[in-house]
């Protein structure tokens, strides 16, 4: 079986790799993730408010006795001319790149248009054959119009351009009330490439501490839905490549995301919960189901089932949901229909 893809100008042995995730912290993980056959590696995101922290952090340092000791700040550097921010995110990808033969793909996650875009040439320079963008942006102000979150999203992509010369790939959310709106105006702006989606993890309130606590809940096979019906609905509208980033845990799952359109399949929360080791069996799976049915190639089933090449196109749209609505039936064992019928 060809089980190659292409993604982001890279030819891949395979459609599967970790997303951006605490995997990708250990030298030892990602080499381990490489011989079970992952295709690529998402770094784990370099956060813009790590590096603006550490920046106000140093300024702060930099300016604390600059009445007391003003003539001695005279042997200090301009706060421009430091080199701040996470040297050892810089330091994990230049060791991935030399540790393994498979493409490392950097993760910077951010979205304001200030001064840490500029660590994109950073991680360029370290080494990562792409990177993703990843604009997680929960909008809260009333002021603030979708078009504004929309136009912020492609201006932050733009200054990334300008600053790089690798691909681009922007993980989005499937917040935005126009998505392909938003997804064209990416490709005209230069990316290569379009992950959907980004989860946004929801806090929860602890109500004897009355404190607002992070709640992390790692993803099912039922998430796989919704970027699923995106992909499919986008496959062959947008020259960008596409990927499938939730929902994503079995062999299944990796070969609907193909056939919907997706160029890889990437997945975090399987391979956090069973080990890396699940990557060599879910593509062992991949390549039987593909022999059972008669399948030579991956890109032989690409985009087979998106909306451009389904029978019935509206299935993907309005039309479906009245029709899950109409299907349902109840549970003839189960209390709701006890209480119907009794």
């Amino acid at each position: 079986m060809d089980t190659r893809t292409t993604y982001l100008g890279m030819e891949l042995k395979n459609p599967i790799m970790p997303s951006a995730s605490p995997l990708s912290r250990g030298l030892d993980t990602i080499r381990r993730l490489e011989d079970n056959g992952a295709a690529a590696v998402v770094m784990h995101s370099l956060f813009e408010e790590q590096i603006t922290l550490e920046s106000e952090q140093l300024d702060h340092y930099l300016n604390y006795f600059t009445d007391a000791f003003a003539e001695a700040l005279d042997w200090y550097p301009e706060q421009k001319d430091y080199r701040v921010g996470p040297e050892e995110y810089l330091d994990n990808v230049r060791r991935a790149k030399e540790a393994v033969d498979i493409p490392v793909i950097g993760s910077l996650n951010g979205v304001s248009t200030g001064g840490w875009i500029a660590y994109a040439r950073d991680i360029e320079q370290a080494g990562a054959d792409a990177l993703e963008l990843n604009t997680y942006y929960l909008a809260t102000d009333s002021d603030v119009s979708s078009a504004d979150v929309e136009r912020l999203v492609v201006d932050v992509l733009s200054a990334v351009r300008e600053t790089i010369s690798i691909p681009v790939a922007v993980k989005l959310s499937p917040y935005y009330s126009s998505l392909p709106h938003l997804v064209q105006g990416l490709a005209d702006g230069g990316a290569q490439g379009l992950v959907l989606f980004n989860r946004f993890y929801q806090p929860d309130l602890d109500l004897e501490a009355l404190d607002v606590v992070p709640a992390l809940t790692l993803s099912t096979s039922d998430e796989l839905r919704l970027p699923l019906r995106w992909v499919a609905i986008l496959h062959g509208r947008v020259d960008l490549d596409l990927a499938i980033t939730t929902g994503v845990h079995t062999h299944l799952d990796v070969l609907k995301g193909v056939m919907a359109g997706a160029k890889v399949t990437m997945m975090a929360s399987e391979l956090l919960m069973n080990g890396v080791e699940r990557t060599q069996t879910i593509l062992d799976n991949v390549v039987a189901w593909m022999r059972d049915h008669e399948y030579e190639s991956i890109g032989e089933m690409q985009g087979s089932m998106s909306q451009q090449h389904v029978g019935d196109p509206a299935a993907f749209e309005r039309a479906n949901y009245m029709r899950v609505l109409q299907s349902w039936r109840p549970d003839p064992a189960g209390q709701l229909y006890r209480e119907l019928v009794g």
